[in-house]
C-alpha cells in the first residue's frame, strides 16, 4: 500500500493581513491575498469565502464576523502583530517555522533558480555572491537570494541557522 503524501496547507488573506501573507510566502506557502483583488467589490467577504471553500484554502482574517461566516475553512487572526501572527499559525498547527524561499513574497509565483545572467543583470544584487544562492520571480522579473533580509526574517520568526 502507498501512501499519498499530505497536500500543504494553501492560505488566503484578507487585506488586513498583507505583511503576515509576504512572511507566509518567505516561508514557502501558497497564500494568495485579496490585497490583488480589485477594490470596491461589496461582496468581497462572500467571494474570499467561495474562493477559499473552491481551493482549498484557510481564509486567514481579523475580521471576526468573516471568520465566523467562514467556520472551519478560516482562521482569525488575534493579533495585529505580524510575528505574533505567525506565532499563531505555528501554535495552531497550521504552518511549520522554515524560510523556504520558493515563492515571491509580491506576486505568490514559485520562484525557479536564477541564471547568471539573471544574478549579473541585476542591479541590486550583492556583487559579492561567493556561496549564495539565487532564485527568480517569471512574472515579477525579481531576484530573491537569502541574504540579511532572510537572515532577519529567520531570526524575527526563531529560526536558528542550524534548523534551515
Amino acid at each position: 500500500m502507498s501512501l499519498k503524501p499530505v497536500p500543504e496547507q494553501q492560505f488566503l488573506a484578507d487585506r488586513m493581513l498583507g505583511t503576515l501573507c509576504r512572511y507566509l510566502r518567505f516561508m514557502g506557502y501558497d497564500t494568495v491575498s485579496a490585497n490583488g483583488f480589485a477594490e470596491g467589490n461589496t461582496k468581497e467577504d462572500t467571494l474570499l469565502l467561495t474562493l477559499a471553500l473552491t481551493e482549498h484554502r484557510i481564509l486567514l482574517t481579523r475580521d471576526f464576523e468573516l471568520a465566523t461566516r467562514g467556520k472551519k475553512q478560516s482562521v482569525l487572526i488575534t493579533s495585529d502583530n505580524v510575528l505574533e501572527q505567525v506565532k499563531q499559525l505555528i501554535d495552531q498547527g497550521l504552518i511549520i517555522r522554515r524560510l523556504k524561499m520558493s515563492r515571491c513574497s509580491l506576486c505568490n509565483s514559485v520562484l525557479r533558480e536564477a541564471t547568471i545572467q539573471e544574478t549579473e543583470d541585476s542591479d541590486y544584487a550583492p556583487r559579492n555572491n561567493h556561496g549564495l544562492a539565487f532564485w527568480w520571480c517569471e512574472k515579477c522579473s525579481k531576484l530573491y537570494w537569502n541574504g540579511s533580509h532572510g537572515r532577519h526574517i529567520s531570526q524575527r520568526i526563531g529560526i536558528t541557522v542550524n534548523d534551515h
